[in-house]
């Protein structure tokens, strides 16, 4: 009561965010209680509702078709994970009560709450609110494929030399340039010409330096049999390929099964997903070897679709040979290549 906020605009402010409240209390009180609102897996069922059947949490009051999951569970679910997976229990306790701290007896809305939550855990976390609470789309990751792969201990990859021919045209007269030709009576450069270089006169267009050849040697230095077996012997290089069938992003968490029965959780940070929201691929490097890899094993992001949250494991390890480095051929610049012609101005 000390918070006003909007509920006849945003329902969820309200309801929402006690329905939270009442979630954390419940477990908190009964650590078997089997609470119906704010457990992820549970509101699986309304996400993936046909999407005419769907409008997102910001929608106003008197829009929304299934009042109760919309204003109460979804959002409720949604805070639950941004604290539990997202940002952390004590970051997010710490920004919940700083939110409550600033906007005491005043009339927040759902903007000053985004912005405190990011400002205070020191998180930016618009990709949550828009795919959340702006948003229709769910939680669907899929693990696509595995891959074992080992290092090949016995070969190495053979030297290839490489050659990259490159060309320099002449400037495109662009607009800027033609505007400022006509607007500047006399340039910088021209009015001190102390301030003129080699690069003032030289045109590399109308020479033989118009083109070039930039080369290298792939895998020209490589380890030896002694060093590969002390590096990578006993390395198990797992490649994991993920989509997201769902449209949400998410972060990404797996369980490592390894043949001796030991486990591992795994935690991939969101921003995975910063350059390609659709798909990634990464490689996991373990000492022993897996038995089974599972997403999402506490069913915490609320993933719609949990069939293909598994892959069977590879029998025979796939290999791959290293190297330590290329090397990049030494070449001369324009400057050097004119002062051997003699047709570099004082």
């Amino acid at each position: 009561m000390i918070i006003n906020s909007d509920e006849r605009q945003w329902a969820w402010f309200d309801e929402g965010i006690n329905t939270f409240m009442q979630y954390l209390a419940e477990q908190e009180w009964d650590n078997n209680y089997d609470s119906n609102e704010g457990p992820p897996h549970k509101i699986t069922g309304y996400m993936n509702s046909p999407v005419d059947q769907l409008e997102p949490i910001m929608t106003n009051s008197e829009n929304i078709i299934d009042y109760f999951a919309n204003a109460y569970r979804k959002p409720a679910t949604a805070l639950n994970i941004l604290r539990e997976t997202v940002t952390g229990r004590e970051k997010f306790d710490y920004a919940f009560k700083e939110y409550c701290r600033r906007w005491a007896f005043k009339h927040p809305t759902p903007a000053d709450f985004f912005r405190s939550m990011e400002d205070a855990s020191g998180q930016d976390l618009d990709w949550f609110w828009r795919g959340w609470f702006y948003g229709i789309e769910k939680v669907d990751i899929s693990l696509d494929s595995i891959e074992w792969l080992k290092v090949d201990l016995e070969n190495n990859p053979e030297p290839k030399e490489q050659s990259y021919p490159q060309t320099i045209e002449a400037p495109f007269e662009t607009l800027t340039k033609a505007r400022y030709r006509e607007e500047v009576k006399q340039f910088p450069v021209e009015k001190d010409t102390s301030l003129q270089d080699f690069y003032t006169f030289y045109k590399p267009w109308e020479t033989a330096d118009s083109t070039s050849e930039f080369k290298m040697t792939d895998y020209a230095e490589t380890f030896s049999k002694r060093e590969k077996k002390e590096l990578f012997a006993d390395k198990n290089y797992y490649e994991l390929r993920f989509s997201n069938k769902g449209g949400l992003v998410t972060p990404v968490i797996l369980e490592w099964t390894f043949a001796d029965g030991t486990k591992e959780i795994e935690r991939i940070p969101v921003e995975i997903w910063r350059k390609n929201e659709q798909q990634f691929t990464q490689v996991f490097v373990k000492n022993k070897l897996v038995k089974s890899v599972k997403l999402d094993p506490w069913r915490e992001t609320a993933d719609v679709d949990e069939t293909n949250n598994t892959r069977p494991m590879p029998t025979e390890p796939k290999l791959f040979m290293v190297f330590k480095k290329h090397e990049f051929h030494k070449s001369e610049n324009m400057m050097q290549k004119a002062k051997k012609r003699k047709t570099l101005k004082p």
